[in-house]
């Protein structure tokens, strides 16, 4: 079968609304650490890892014999209607590792379910409808997580069972709050919590939910220490904060092992995905058991924390926290930030290099102005191909590249896609400025 034939066939099957990656659409058929194959025999360093998904790479060892092991006992699946020995290992990991005092855990199967059972518990721990959110941000597909997600490209629906009031997010190049420094931002972002809640809500706000970095938005994060003083007023007015660490979890920012942390701040619930099940279907809510237990009927998931999913789970978190992968995330992430920062972020075009740990995303603009060019990063992501190197593409324009390798990366992995990234870069943003 060629790809042809099977683009043809997506095409025909599958609805128009579902992107498919370049020019020339391509199939994955093999992967083996940091590198996957092509149906057409081309190997690529992949820095998109699945969405950020493929924390450990692919084909590895542990997570594949653990999954084995689960499959030889015949139960695949069993819900949660059943005591699962690898989902409640897994949860009691999780708990601990979360920074929650008294956690409880809940799985699902991905990150906007994940999304989902966190609005509900806190809409009714607080008995409100009322939710923050910020502009720019993004928690998922269903209906209450787009009513939630803050980008116009990826809310398919202006229906809502919530009723939202946005907040500024950290954007550092447009908006209000970007002309101010870093300790101002915070201020001023603090002011407009208080005037949103003074102007925009009846009281009894139930939570704020919030990405410590904005991943569909293109990893725009606020300065450090924002959520801290967020969370002073909403503690203020009992307001809980949930975390959303989707893409943010697990040590990917390199600095901590959540992305809250880098606030000073304890969040009520934690949601997480992804990474966790290195391909599998696993994600969840962690977060204060008074919280957590305020759903007031029967609840469960068919397939949420399953055994196999959680059996891959569980070898993926050891696997993690073994090789300290967190520090490896800082070493490699350290890489290629400097690198890139070097080599092209003084380029007419490039507006930012920005990002923490292995979570890193370069803005195009129209040289000599502040013009989003998603031309031009779609040019930069096509030459990333060419030149065997798999990433991202995001933000609120469509104009940022982003990258989140797994968290295995070495270091000569590291050098080798900074080369090809900085030769992409410099060869269309030449080619921009010289039309």
């Amino acid at each position: 079968m060629t790809t042809d034939d099977l683009l043809a066939r997506h095409r025909a099957a599958l609805p128009s609304w579902m992107p498919l990656y370049y020019d020339e659409p391509i199939e994955l058929v093999r992967g083996s650490g940091r590198r996957v194959t092509d149906a057409q025999g081309r190997t690529y360093l992949d820095f998109f890892g699945g969405v950020l998904t493929n924390m450990l790479g692919y084909d590895v060892p542990e997570v594949r014999e653990a999954v084995e092991r689960q499959l030889r006992t015949g139960i695949v699946h069993s819900s949660t209607l059943y005591l699962i020995r690898q989902q409640v290992e897994l949860a009691e990991k999780v708990a601990r590792l979360s920074g929650i005092p008294d956690a409880r855990v809940f799985f699902t199967n991905s990150g906007t379910e994940a999304n989902e059972a966190a609005l509900l518990a806190a809409t009714n721990h607080r008995r409100s409808h009322q939710i923050l959110a910020v502009r720019n941000s993004y928690h998922g597909r269903s209906y209450a997580t787009m009513g939630v997600t803050g980008n116009r490209g990826w809310s398919a629906s202006a229906l809502n069972p919530l009723q939202v009031a946005w907040l500024h997010s950290g954007e550092r190049l447009r908006g209000l709050l970007a002309r101010l420094g870093e300790a101002e931002r915070v201020e001023a972002a603090v002011e407009d919590l208080h005037e949103v809640l003074a102007t925009q809500t009846a009281g009894d706000v139930a939570c704020l939910i919030a990405e410590p970095v904005q991943g569909v938005g293109g990893f725009v994060h606020p300065p450090d220490g924002l959520f801290a003083a967020w969370k002073k007023v909403l503690d203020a007015h009992g307001i809980l904060f949930v975390s959303d660490e989707v893409q943010t979890g697990w040590g990917r920012t390199g600095e901590h092992f959540w992305g809250y942390q880098a606030h000073g701040v304890t969040p009520d619930l934690l949601t997480f995905a992804k990474g966790i099940g290195n391909g599998f279907a696993l994600a969840g809510v962690v977060g204060r058991a008074e919280v957590l237990e305020s759903v007031p009927a029967i609840s469960f998931s068919t397939f949420g924390g399953n055994p196999v999913s959680t059996a891959a789970g569980n070898a993926v978190l050891d696997y993690l926290l073994d090789h300290d992968l967190q520090a490896n995330a800082a070493r490699t992430g350290a890489i290629l930030a400097d690198g890139l920062r070097a080599a092209v972020g003084a380029l007419d075009g490039v507006a930012e290099v920005r990002g923490k740990g292995l979570m890193l995303g370069v803005e195009f603009v129209r040289p000599g102005t502040a013009e989003p060019d998603p031309a031009l990063t779609a040019r930069v992501f096509e030459a990333c191909r060419a030149g065997g190197l798999l990433t991202g593409r995001g933000g609120l324009y469509g104009n940022v590249l982003r990258m989140g390798p797994p968290l295995t990366l070495t270091e000569d992995e590291a050098r080798e896609g900074l080369a090809i990234l900085v030769d992409a870069i410099r060869s269309c943003v030449a080619a921009e400025v010289a039309a």
